[in-house]
């Protein structure tokens, strides 16, 4: 019983650790609006991959802050992730298409 119940407040301490670790990394939405509008990750912000480098400040202009790019099937998130690295963001990644993301994020 006692095992039971260390290994379900592990697991707890476990998700809401990678919430929290979820919860301090920017998603960047680089789609068109339109795109963005039919769904998104909850919480991403909106910059269209070519207004990046001009509109990255409105999220954040920490260097050091985990930004997460995605698009519809990664193109224009790794253009975006180019632009960002040339600018000093070096924790940016592209990761994919929007529905790539999304079965990263489900639940398992």
């Amino acid at each position: 019983m006692l095992q039971h119940l260390f290994r379900l407040f592990s697991t707890g301490l476990l998700l809401i650790m990678s919430n929290q670790i979820l919860a301090n990394d920017f998603w960047i939405d680089v789609r068109t609006a339109e795109e963005f509008h039919s769904g998104h990750v909850q919480g991403a912000a909106h910059i269209p991959f070519e207004e990046i480098a001009a509109r990255i400040s409105e999220v954040t202009t920490d260097k050091d802050a985990t930004l997460r790019l995605y698009c519809r099937t990664g193109r224009r998130s790794g253009i975006a992730l180019e632009t960002l690295q040339a600018m000093g963001f070096h924790n940016a990644t592209n990761e994919g298409g929007y529905e790539e993301v999304l079965q990263k994020l489900a639940p398992q």
